[in-house]
């Protein structure tokens, strides 16, 4: 199974607009695969800064005729599953952006 994740960069603002019509602006945290599933986490916009930010989990659903369709995930065993995935994916993440620093591929300018 392939599950590397989309590279973490600056933040992305993404709007999604629910059922009732509703606008609601969320920050794209990671897209990632699981079970050949895609899934996007995401924190709401307003708790970007906080430590303890609420996560998200869309199941990106694919729909040719009008594009990708994006529904929460509500199952808590799935959430409790995407979780365990997400910190693992995040834990490689840093980590090879650590060893890449160590490695002098990565360049900080001041």
């Amino acid at each position: 199974m392939n599950n590397k994740p989309d590279d973490l960069g600056e933040p992305i603002e993404i709007t999604l607009v629910g059922e009732d019509g509703e606008e609601m602006l969320f920050e794209h945290v990671l897209t990632f695969m699981y079970e050949n599933e895609r899934y996007m986490a995401l924190i709401p916009a307003e708790q970007a800064n906080e430590e303890e930010a609420e996560l998200v989990f869309m199941h990106i659903v694919p729909d040719k005729a009008n594009g990708d369709r994006y529904a929460v995930v509500e199952n808590e065993v799935l959430c409790e599953e995407l979780f365990e995935v997400f910190e693992e994916l995040i834990d490689e993440i840093e980590n090879d952006t650590l060893e890449n620093v160590r490695e002098g591929e990565v360049r900080i300018d001041e």
